[in-house]
């Protein structure tokens, strides 16, 4: 049995739900709240994910960061060392999923460069007669980012596991590979 802890970033647009969507995974899908603040500040929620098929968990600490540009510049110094990314984008607006690249730039830019396991999460998946972003397009980009894909409605908690369950087993494989390589340098 393996207990991982791990920083989980969280970063995305104003607005493309990123609050709605770590307040669903903190409360297991029985909290949404209609009425949003925008989130001018770091919020800092726990998740423990229990790793199906397998006695291990990873508590994800998910750091909720603000989408607005000018928030982000006095934010970022409370990213820490993030160990996973959640980059989350509106599938109603184009613009957001264009900015996850410039995402993706500071935070390999914050993290010196290093590779960060992660999702790409689609959300408000509901309101499908608005989608401006293909699935097939989310997908090859993650893909080409080395990103895992989602889409999830975090208001009607369609698929809001899933993200959460692949950060989890990210971090995972990158422990058991850190320990075989580990096990690989030891003398005999």
């Amino acid at each position: 049995m393996v207990k991982l802890r791990a920083r989980c970033l969280l970063v995305g647009d104003a607005a493309v739900g990123k609050s709605a969507l770590s307040h669903m995974f903190h409360s297991d899908g029985t909290l949404f709240q209609k009425n949003y603040s925008m989130t001018a500040g770091v919020e800092l929620l726990m998740k423990c994910v229990h790793i199906p098929e397998t006695s291990d968990s990873v508590e994800l600490y998910i750091i909720d960061s603000p989408g607005k540009p000018a928030l982000v510049d006095t934010c970022e110094k409370m990213w820490g060392e993030p160990s996973l990314l959640c980059l989350v984008f509106d599938l109603t607006s184009e613009p957001s999923f264009t900015h996850c690249s410039q995402w993706v730039d500071r935070v390999r830019s914050h993290c010196r460069g290093l590779q960060l396991p992660g999702v790409l999460v689609g959300n408000k998946s509901d309101l499908s007669t608005r989608r401006e972003v293909q699935a097939s397009v989310a997908q090859e980009w993650a893909q080409s980012h080395g990103l895992d894909y989602h889409e999830m409605s975090a208001k009607e908690v369609e698929n809001s596991e899933a993200p959460l369950l692949s950060l989890a087993r990210l971090f995972l494989a990158l422990y058991q590979e850190r320990c075989e390589l580990i096990q690989s340098l030891s003398p005999g």
